[in-house]
């Protein structure tokens, strides 16, 4: 389980979403005992987040036990699609996007070694990458939006920026925030989308995706009543 120690592992707000409930804890617990906050690498105008990993000296992942992976069945999208590493060329005036696929090698995976091989469908299908790829682009379209810097005046850490994160990354306490505001009620969603919002945190994060763009003024599919 070397793969399991000593790694700088990017987490994405879907992840979040399954480990918290593979753990059976709400999601602000879970960032503040699994997770630490830093400057985005790629988008200096919002924060990433990272998993946190035990301060023992091999610095291995939290949820790493004897018998293996301990959430395994909702394990972090870079741990599914692992030993690939997948990217997505947009070509937004052809309004299309196409996902490609690198492979990487180190030398502690012992799965070079096994006989069986995968196309990258194959692949795709066996890890069950399907959701997490749909999310991820999801969110990869939110966080271009913060990546043209929309607290510009406020600052990092403001608050647009913290009601933002938490849309994002607590989606416990957002669906506080959307029953506090009656969120669904100021925009036209239909009544099964509602009852989906309500009883899904899958739904209810793609809500929360296009409810922050439409906050911040960008392009969203949400219409106001």
């Amino acid at each position: 389980m070397v793969c399991c120690r000593n790694v700088d592992m990017f987490l994405y707000p879907y992840d979040i979403l399954r480990l918290k409930s593979s753990l059976n804890i709400n999601s602000q617990e879970f960032m503040e005992n699994f997770t630490r906050i830093v400057r985005g690498l790629e988008n200096p105008y919002f924060p990433s987040v990272m998993l946190r990993l035990t301060e023992d000296e091999p610095k291995s992942c939290p949820f790493l036990e004897k018998s293996g992976c301990g959430v395994y069945m909702d394990r972090p999208s870079a741990c599914r699609t692992y030993p690939l590493e997948r990217g997505v060329d947009r070509t937004p005036e052809k309004r299309m996007s196409k996902d490609f696929y690198f492979m990487t090698s180190h030398d502690y995976c012992h799965g070079h070694q096994e006989e069986k091989s995968f196309t990258v469908k194959k692949w795709i299908r066996n890890q069950r990458l399907d959701d997490y790829n749909l999310m991820n682009d999801l969110w990869a379209e939110v966080d271009t939006v913060f990546a043209d810097n929309p607290w510009a005046g406020e600052g990092s850490g403001g608050p647009k920026q913290q009601i933002a994160f938490t849309a994002c990354y607590d989606i416990d306490n957002f669906r506080l925030m959307v029953a506090k505001h009656d969120l669904l009620e100021r925009f036209i969603v239909s009544r099964d989308q509602k009852r989906r919002i309500n009883e899904s945190d899958t739904e209810l994060l793609k809500f929360a995706f296009e409810w922050v763009k439409n906050f911040l003024g960008a392009p969203s599919s949400l219409l106001k009543k």
